[in-house]
């Protein structure tokens, strides 16, 4: 026979949580359930990584719904992590508290996005953070990829966060910078198979359970593309701006656009464009430059869409191995011509932040279409 999700919530509710004593609806550990005929599908919510609990609650989960519903329900259930404990719900007055708004001790947000994957847009975040740091300033990086974490490996740093007495995540802290990663917090070689919102919301957990304290900067390395992350941070951070990395391919540039566009729909200021792997230069023949993506793409891009170019990094073997290896190359090697390319684009983002923040306007809402 079929069913409903009202079944399915009647069920889950004999299921007690073996520590709390209480059932999984109540402490609302149940997310996006979704019924359709025999099959049943949702997300086990769990405050920390614990596989033992988690197998010992699908296992009670799948014989409470076998018993109680159908004994041939076919049964799907993820496990996803929320990295703060239950609460209580604040009280009204407290909802516009300054310690409820969004990364309220951060005097400058910036997104690092890009239209697609694979142009180095991790590279581009990590080293405009490492730049920012070489100075003297108080820098925070939160890599908002849930999907595919490239921090943890691009600063060697695969510790587990401790939590403090108000149940905040303390952010790791490497070359002085701050970071809060995804790939803190669960297995290197654990897929995270998230929907949508288990993802969105991990990601406003970054920015409201964390205790980030007082910065200069916050860099966020953005999922690429345009989907569910992206546009929760646009709609809900103050942003001060957006940088976009791309390469000079076509199939690149045509995918700036559409990053260009969501920022400037919600009036966020596209602070320039980076041009990754923009040439290639022999280490034997220093005056050669090969292009191999092609050339100037990034700079008629940018004139078309009234936006500067603030660097081409070029396409370079230490870059790599200095991610690889946990040092941004602006830190590994700061005399290299590689790490001057990354600290000019970003002494010209802070040059366009500087010109741009006296014109900024606000955010507009965008609806979407159910």
């Amino acid at each position: 026979m079929a069913f409903n999700k009202e079944q399915i919530i009647t069920a889950l509710a004999h299921v007690l949580h073996p520590q709390d004593k209480m059932d999984l609806i109540s402490l609302d550990m149940i997310q996006d359930l979704i019924v359709q005929d025999k099959y049943v599908s949702f997300t086990l919510e769990l405050p920390e990584q614990n596989e033992a609990l988690a197998l010992d609650l699908k296992e009670k989960a799948t014989s409470s719904i076998h018993k109680f519903i159908d004994k041939d329900a076919i049964v799907d259930i993820q496990v996803g992590i929320n990295i703060s404990k239950r609460k209580k719900a604040p009280e009204p007055e407290q909802q516009t508290s300054p310690q409820n708004q969004v990364l309220p001790g951060v005097k400058h947000i910036i997104a690092v996005a890009s239209g697609k994957g694979g142009v180095g847009k991790s590279t581009v975040a990590v080293n405009i953070a490492a730049a920012l740091a070489r100075t003297g300033a108080k820098v925070g990086l939160m890599d908002t990829d849930v999907y595919g974490p490239s921090i943890p490996t691009m600063f060697d740093l695969f510790e587990r966060p401790n939590i403090t007495s108000q149940k905040k995540l303390i952010p790791l802290e490497k070359y002085g910078i701050k970071m809060v990663s995804m790939g803190f917090l669960v297995d290197v070689n654990q897929a995270m198979v998230w929907r949508g919102p288990m993802a969105t919301s991990a990601i406003q957990q970054f920015m409201k359970d964390v205790e980030w304290g007082e910065l200069d900067y916050m860099i966020l390395d953005m999922p690429p593309g345009t989907g569910d992350i992206q546009l929760t941070i646009v709609q809900t951070v103050p942003l001060s701006g957006a940088v976009i990395v791309s390469t000079p391919q076509t199939v690149a540039l045509d995918d700036v656009r559409k990053g260009v566009a969501m920022f400037q729909k919600v009036n966020v200021p596209v602070l320039g464009i980076v041009e990754n792997m923009a040439y290639f230069t022999p280490p034997d023949m220093p005056e050669k430059k090969y292009h191999i993506f092609g050339e100037g793409g990034a700079t008629r891009l940018a004139e078309e869409l009234g936006v500067p170019v603030l660097g081409e990094i070029p396409l370079e073997q230490p870059i790599r191995e200095a991610g690889d290896n946990g040092k941004p190359i602006v830190l590994a090697d700061e005399n290299s011509s590689a790490a001057a390319v990354f600290i000019s684009a970003t002494e010209k983002m802070l040059s366009e932040l500087e010109s741009r923040a006296s014109s900024a306007q606000p955010k507009v809402e965008i609806k979407f279409r159910s």
